[in-house]
């Protein structure tokens, strides 16, 4: 089973599938009347949805991450 995830952050409107398994990042657009676009108009409107993650955080850069100081 492929390992993905999609992501949004904070003041940006562009979501994100992140597949682990080939680790690669694609936008993602989805319909508005999709559940996955659905959960982004909720998203837009404020809204945090979490599903399936148990970790999230985010850094000023990935260097940032290996030094250990995280935003």
């Amino acid at each position: 089973m492929a390992q993905v995830v999609v992501l949004g952050l904070s003041g940006s409107t562009d979501l994100w599938l992140v597949d682990f398994d080939a680790g690669t990042v694609t936008p993602v657009a989805p319909s508005g009347d999709s559940p996955l676009g659905q959960a982004d108009s909720l998203r837009q409107a404020g809204a945090t949805i979490v599903k399936g993650v148990d970790f999230a955080i985010t850094a000023s850069s990935a260097s940032a991450v290996g030094g250990g100081f995280l935003d």
